[in-house]
Order: C-alpha cells, then sequence, then structure tokens
C-alpha cells in the first residue's frame, strides 16, 4: 500500500510539469516565431515479483509478475511545425519559410538564434532585432534608403534612383534544433545536444527561404493546449484519487491489527 502512494505521488509531479509546460505554451500564443513545447515522460523501475522468464513444470509462464514504480519527465522538445505568416508590409519584417535561423550577436559578443524575423534598423543603420541585437552578418543600411530583401536573402537599398545590394542574410541549421538551448527574449544558444552550426543562404539545399513584409506568428494550437490541459488536470485528480485510496486501504489495515 505504501508504494501506490509514493507511486501516485510521480504521477501528479509529471502531471504538474506538463500544466506547466502547456500553460507556457499558452502564455506565448502570440509570441512572434514561438515554437510549442511538448513533454516527454517514460515509466520507472519496476519490482519483478515473478520472472517473466519463470520456467513450471508445464512449460514457460506466458508472462511474468511486475509492478512499476511511477513515471518521471524526461525531457521538453521544442516542436518546430510553421505558425501562420501574417502580412504586416514592413520589408524587415522577415519569415523563413523552411528550416533555418537567423543569426544574432549577444550583448556578451557570442551568436545567439531565432526565428523571430522581426527587424528594424539602430541609429547608426545596422539591422538589429527588437531588442537591438545586431543581424549577422552585420548589414548597415545607408540613410534615407529604401530597403527590399529577396527569397535569397539579399538585401538591396534604394536612395533616389539608385539601387545597390548591402549584402545576404545568411542562415543556420543545426542536426538537432529541439536541442537548442533557449533562453528568453525570442533567442536560442548552441548546446552539446542540438549539435553544431551550419551555415547556408536562403534556398539552398536543407535551408528555407526568406519572405519579407511578414511574421511567423506562434505554432501554438490553443484548442489542442486546452485538451491537454483538462487531460492532466484529470490525470492529476486521478493519481490524488489514487492517494487517498491507498490511505483508507492502510487506515482499515491498522484498525485491523488494533
Amino acid at each position: 500500500m505504501i508504494k501506490a502512494l509514493f507511486t501516485a505521488a510521480t504521477g501528479m509531479k509529471a502531471q504538474q510539469t506538463r500544466i506547466d509546460v502547456i500553460a507556457n505554451n499558452l502564455a506565448n500564443v502570440n509570441t512572434t516565431g514561438f515554437k510549442k513545447s511538448q513533454v516527454n515522460f517514460e515509466d520507472l523501475l519496476y519490482s519483478t515479483l515473478r520472472d517473466p522468464n519463470e520456467q513450471t513444470k508445464n512449460g514457460l509462464r506466458p508472462s511474468g509478475l511486475q509492478i512499476g514504480s511511477g513515471s518521471r519527465l524526461v525531457n521538453t522538445s521544442k516542436i518546430y511545425t510553421p505558425g501562420v505568416l501574417e502580412e504586416t508590409g514592413n520589408p524587415l519584417d522577415l519569415v523563413v519559410t523552411g528550416a533555418g535561423f537567423f543569426q544574432l550577436q549577444s550583448i556578451s559578443g557570442d551568436t545567439v538564434y531565432t526565428r523571430d524575423g522581426n527587424f528594424g534598423i539602430d541609429r547608426d543603420g545596422n539591422i538589429v532585432n527588437s531588442q537591438g541585437l545586431k543581424l549577422i552578418p552585420n548589414l548597415t543600411v545607408p540613410q534615407n534608403a529604401t530597403i527590399s530583401v529577396g527569397a535569397d536573402g539579399f538585401v538591396t537599398s534604394t536612395v533616389g534612383n539608385t539601387s545597390s545590394q548591402i549584402g545576404q542574410i545568411q542562415l543556420v541549421n543545426f542536426a538537432n534544433p529541439s536541442g537548442l538551448d533557449a533562453k528568453g527574449g525570442n533567442v536560442m544558444r548552441l548546446s552539446d545536444a542540438s549539435g553544431t552550426a551550419l551555415t547556408g543562404n536562403p534556398g539552398t539545399i536543407g535551408f528555407g527561404s526568406i519572405v519579407s513584409g511578414f511574421l511567423e506568428k506562434s505554432n501554438v494550437e490553443v484548442v489542442n493546449e486546452l485538451v491537454g490541459l483538462i487531460t492532466s488536470q484529470r490525470a492529476y485528480e486521478t493519481s490524488s484519487k489514487a492517494i487517498s485510496a491507498a490511505d483508507d486501504m492502510l487506515t482499515t489495515v491498522n484498525q485491523i491489527l488494533r
């Protein structure tokens, strides 16, 4: 009976974590470039009371007798399905249609990665994100220039009747994007799990194209998240009832043994 108490408690803890993740997904339903997280679980060790390979005088048993110890959280993984595109008309609002991330230079000087293509121009003409982090490679826009960005990432500035290319936006991809280390602020950092950053030009094999004048919205589907929320809530309540049932049974045993 004591085992049931601890087993049900692991289920409650697991569902509480899942609800935390779902709450974060719902909170970011309007966050540009946000990718929802998925919680993955595994079952815990089993107590083997009868070996599945046990031989009897009549032959091999069809199954053994094993009792599990509950469940636990394995990891959370980002789901990189595309989000809905929202037209803005701003030429520096960019979307990667397909695989790839924009590169940004963090305040500490290292490289971070994002799917949020909400860019602007700072006072020095540098293309930066909403936090002021510079795009890599750094592109400087001439004063009073009109900007256009092609699907291949080439940025063209027009001043008067004169047009010129000021550079090309490059993308990076990873063997395992779900392994990136999310740091908040719509940026992620490299990790051992993600693998090394592979740099390429938009539109080439393994990299998506760039669409200007649009933003990629969050890929969170509210209805699915609410269904998951209800499921986790019911599972949490059921595990708590299992604890209550085990406690009642222990109370009955104690009363008998008095």
